[in-house]
C-alpha cells in the first residue's frame, strides 16, 4: 500500500499571497513585435503590461483613472465644465467677430 503525504497549507504558498506580493512590489511585462519585409517595417507593436495595486501605481506617478470620465465623476465634472466653458467663449468670439464686420 502506498504512503501519501498531506500537504498542509502551512507548506505551500496560497495563490493570495502570490497575488498581493505582486501588487505591492508591482510587475511589469514588456515585449515588442515586428514584422519585416526586405528591411521595410510592416508592423511594429510595443506592448507594455503592469500589474500593480492603486496605492502602488500613485506612488509610482501613474493615476489616468482620475482624467478618465468614463471612470470618475470628478473628470465628468470637469469635461462638463470645460464644455460650458468652451460654449461661452465661442459665443464670446462670435460677438466679436460681429462687432468688427
Amino acid at each position: 500500500m502506498q504512503e501519501q503525504k498531506m500537504m498542509h497549507a502551512t507548506n505551500a504558498t496560497n495563490l493570495a499571497d502570490i497575488l498581493e506580493r505582486v501588487l505591492d512590489k508591482g510587475i511589469v511585462i514588456a515585449g515588442d513585435i515586428k514584422i519585416q519585409l526586405c528591411d521595410v517595417d510592416l508592423l511594429n507593436i510595443k506592448i507594455r503590461l503592469l500589474v500593480a495595486s492603486v496605492d502602488k501605481a500613485m506612488q509610482m506617478g501613474i493615476n489616468w483613472w482620475h482624467q478618465d470620465s468614463y471612470l470618475s465623476s470628478e473628470a465628468k465634472e470637469k469635461e462638463t465644465e470645460t464644455e460650458k466653458e468652451n460654449k461661452s467663449l465661442k459665443k464670446r468670439l462670435e460677438r466679436l467677430e460681429a462687432k468688427v464686420k
